[in-house]
C-alpha cells in the first residue's frame, strides 16, 4: 500500500512540473521552433512562386559577393572585437579584485553603459565623430585636417569603441564573479611556493577561469550581432562596406520582400554559429578536464 501512494504521489509531481513547463514550453514553441522549421522549408522554394527549387537557393546566396563581404565584416568585427572585450574586461577586474583606491567610484563608471538607452549613445558618438564634430574642431583648432570618421573605412573603429563601451560593464561584473570563486587558498599555496604574480595568473587564475570565459564569450558574441542597431543607425541600410554586416544583408532582403534568399542567410549563419559555439565547447571542456 505505502508503495502504490509513493508511485501515485510521483505521478502527481510529474503532472504538476508538466502542467508548469506546458506554457513556456509551447512559447518556445510557437515563437522560435515553428518559425524555424519555416524558415527552413522557405530556403528551399521560390521566393515568389513557392515551387521546390532545391539548392538553388543556397548557391545563390554563397555565390552573392554582398553576402561574402557580409560575413567577411561580421566575422571581423567579432574576431577583433570579442578577444578585446574580454581582454580588457580581465585587465580591469583583475585590477579592481586587488581593492586600488577609487575602485569603488569606478564601479559606478561601468554600469553607466548598461542603462543609457542606444539611441542617446549613438546620438553622442554622432555628436564626437561626425565631420564637423567635436574631434575634429579639436584637430581643426590645432592646424591638423579632419578625418571622415563615418563616411570611411573608420567607422569600422568608431563601430568597435562603441560595442566595446556599451559591453565592457556587464562583462566585467561577469569575470569578476570568476574571479572571487577562486578560492583564495590556492594563492597562498602559490606564494608560499614562491611563485610570482604572473605564474598565479597562468597557472591558477586562467585555467580556473575557463568556464567563466566560455560563458563571457558567448554573451560577448551575441552582443557583437547585436551591435548590427549601431551600425544601422550610424550608416543606414547601405553603410559603408567595412561595416555591411550579415543583418545587413538579411535586413534589405527582407525589405526587398525575398523571402528565400533572408531565409538562406539565417539558415547560414545559425549554422555558422552553432558550429563554432560546439567547437569552443569542447575545446573548453577539454581544457577544463586537462586542468584538473
Amino acid at each position: 500500500m505505502f508503495r502504490n501512494k509513493f508511485f501515485s504521489l510521483r505521478r502527481r509531481e510529474s503532472f504538476a512540473v508538466l502542467a508548469y513547463l506546458l506554457l513556456p514550453l509551447t512559447g518556445f514553441a510557437i515563437f522560435y521552433i515553428i518559425p524555424f522549421g519555416i524558415t527552413i522549408i522557405r530556403t528551399f522554394t521560390h521566393g515568389t512562386t513557392g515551387n521546390f527549387v532545391g539548392l538553388d537557393n543556397y548557391i545563390s546566396v554563397i555565390n552573392s559577393m554582398a553576402f561574402r563581404l557580409a560575413v567577411f565584416n561580421t566575422f571581423r568585427f567579432i574576431g577583433i572585437g570579442v578577444p578585446l572585450l574580454m581582454s580588457l574586461s580581465l585587465v580591469v577586474a583583475l585590477l579592481l579584485n586587488t581593492k586600488i583606491r577609487g575602485s569603488d567610484g569606478f564601479r559606478t563608471i561601468y554600469v553607466l553603459p548598461l542603462v543609457i538607452p542606444t539611441a542617446s549613445v549613438i546620438l553622442v558618438f554622432q555628436i564626437i565623430f561626425e565631420r564637423g564634430g567635436i574631434i575634429n574642431y579639436l584637430l581643426n583648432s590645432f592646424g591638423s585636417g579632419g578625418f571622415d570618421f563615418l563616411r570611411t573605412g573608420n567607422i569600422f573603429w568608431v563601430l568597435m569603441i562603441l560595442y566595446l563601451w556599451k559591453n565592457i560593464g556587464y562583462t566585467i561584473i561577469l569575470t569578476m564573479a570568476g574571479l572571487v570563486q577562486i578560492p583564495k587558498d590556492y594563492y597562498e599555496a602559490a606564494r608560499v611556493d614562491g611563485a610570482g604574480w604572473f605564474t598565479q595568473l597562468r597557472k591558477i587564475t586562467l585555467p580556473l577561469m575557463g568556464p567563466t570565459f566560455f560563458f563571457v564569450m558567448i554573451l560577448s558574441i551575441v552582443g557583437a550581432f547585436r551591435s548590427f542597431r549601431e551600425a544601422f543607425v550610424l550608416g543606414g541600410s547601405h553603410p559603408h562596406e567595412s561595416i555591411y554586416m550579415v543583418q545587413h544583408f538579411m535586413n534589405n532582403n527582407f525589405v526587398n520582400l525575398n523571402y528565400a534568399r533572408l531565409s538562406v542567410a539565417a539558415v547560414l549563419t545559425f549554422v555558422i554559429i552553432f558550429a563554432f559555439v560546439m567547437a569552443m565547447y569542447i575545446w573548453s571542456e577539454k581544457g577544463e578536464g586537462a586542468s584538473r
